[in-house]
């Protein structure tokens, strides 16, 4: 696995019929990805399938690498967005409901394209603390916890939310691209939900590392 922040995309398509060229480029990408593995993806076969010029993909993307960065992004704002959902119903005061809400909507934007997520897990690192997506998705996990702070035996729930957001993905990504054989899905994300919810509401709390001010006492 690599990182690859470096190759970043070479323009931002602003007008429609750019934006419309970039998501055919990037669903080619995606199908090739899914349909043939890494091995067989490169710019041209890319062009090939989305039925543009090579020239036309180097405008927005100077090499392979810089599409494995865009579809990882394109997943991160996906994500975003799902759990952006769940935290503007969510109206507090039912914390494990809306643990099953954020579990359930982060285990829909996996299964949207499980072959796809799996190459990029292989072979693109997830920068979630640095990519903008991963920050937003911090701050509304934060701000669900907030919501629901009289259930939550934390004092620092900005690094409650980080624990919270990145034990999600760890387990829905294992839950859908590694499930365990023998169990419904249903149950698979109810033990998800039960370990966010012990970890989140154990009585034991390191009092010693609260500060005044920093939350419940």
């Amino acid at each position: 696995m690599k990182t690859i922040d470096t190759d970043k995309p070479r323009k931002l398509p602003r007008q429609a019929r750019s934006q419309a060229t970039v998501a055919i480029i990037l669903e080619a990408a995606t199908r090739i990805l899914t349909d043939r593995g890494i091995d067989a993806f490169n710019t041209n076969e890319v062009a090939r399938r989305a039925g543009v010029s090579v020239g036309s993909i180097y405008q927005y993307f100077p090499n392979k690498d810089s599409l494995l960065l865009a579809l990882r992004d394109r997943h991160s704002v996906e994500m975003a967005d799902a759990i952006e959902g769940v935290a503007s119903a969510s109206l507090g005061g039912d914390l494990q409901a809306d643990l099953q809400r954020l579990v359930r909507a982060a285990m829909a934007a996996h299964e949207a394209d499980p072959g796809l997520h799996k190459v990029l897990d292989q072979h693109v690192a997830f920068a979630h603390d640095d990519h903008a997506s991963g920050q937003r998705i911090g701050q509304m996990v934060a701000t669900l916890l907030g919501q629901n702070e009289g259930e939550i035996m934390h004092c620092d729930l900005e690094l409650a939310a980080w624990t919270t957001m990145r034990t999600v993905e760890a387990l829905v990504h294992a839950a859908v691209l590694d499930p365990p054989a023998g169990f419904e899905k249903s149950q698979i994300e109810q033990n998800i939900v039960d370990v966010l919810y012990s970890f989140l509401t154990a009585s034991r709390r390191h009092t010693a590392d609260c500060h005044p001010g920093a939350g419940r006492t």
